[in-house]
């Protein structure tokens, strides 16, 4: 594990909290870290303000991703790859070290479509690898000037993939933004917590991972 990286503490939820992912009351994420230093280094425009928080127990990782944004667009031409990759979204990839070798990703859209894959360096994706059935849940809300993706993904999945090590989680927590452009096309800004300090845009690349720390 790298100890350089940018970090985000994890709050520990105590045993007399009650845990329901589908209807989180907002004390339950108050209780949270709120991270909201994102950027978006390859574009000079302003984007909707992100609130990224997470929690953990010994079963599971909860995270939520609040977007202050009231104009999402999402492709529903139907359920495929190209539609959710066409779609706004946002996004936790997971390591075990910087040789990405492999890596896991989640890219999530307000609808709950799930694109989940395993990756290799220099753009190698997997699509036909899925996240351990019955280890990730997640749900979506939306209201006038704002959307929620939140979930919960198992801490034994973790392990099993060899993610959480000691307490520790390599993580790269991301938001794609689709705009219409002067003719009228949609096109994406994307947005990062850590800035890889890339000439173009680029996740996928060790440099754009930082630390999630598991508090107890």
């Amino acid at each position: 594990m790298s100890s350089d990286l940018k970090v985000y503490k994890v709050s520990f939820v105590k045993q007399n909290e009650i845990v329901n992912i589908e209807n989180l009351n907002p004390d339950f994420w108050e209780k949270a870290n709120c991270l909201t230093d994102f950027c978006s280094p390859w574009k000079t425009e302003s984007f909707s303000k992100i609130e990224f928080r997470a929690r953990w127990d010994l079963d599971y990782l909860y995270f939520n991703f609040q977007v202050f944004d009231s104009e999402v667009y999402t492709d529903r031409k139907d359920n495929s790859t190209d539609s959710i990759c066409n779609s706004d979204r946002v996004e936790l990839f997971f390591r075990k070290d910087d040789k990405l070798s492999p890596y896991y990703c989640l890219e999530m859209d307000i609808d709950t479509r799930i694109l989940d894959f395993e990756a290799y360096p220099k753009w190698n994706f997997d699509y036909d690898w899925k996240w351990p059935k019955g280890h990730l849940e997640i749900y979506s809300f939306k209201n006038q000037d704002s959307f929620i993706v939140q979930g919960k993904i198992s801490t034994a999945s973790l392990k099993s993939l060899g993610l959480l090590q000691d307490n520790i989680i390599e993580t790269g927590v991301y938001r794609a933004k689709f705009s219409q452009n002067e003719n009228l096309e949609y096109e994406p800004t994307w947005i990062t917590w850590v800035n890889p300090d890339t000439e173009s845009p680029n996740f996928h690349i060790a440099s754009s991972f930082g630390q999630f720390i598991l508090e107890q």
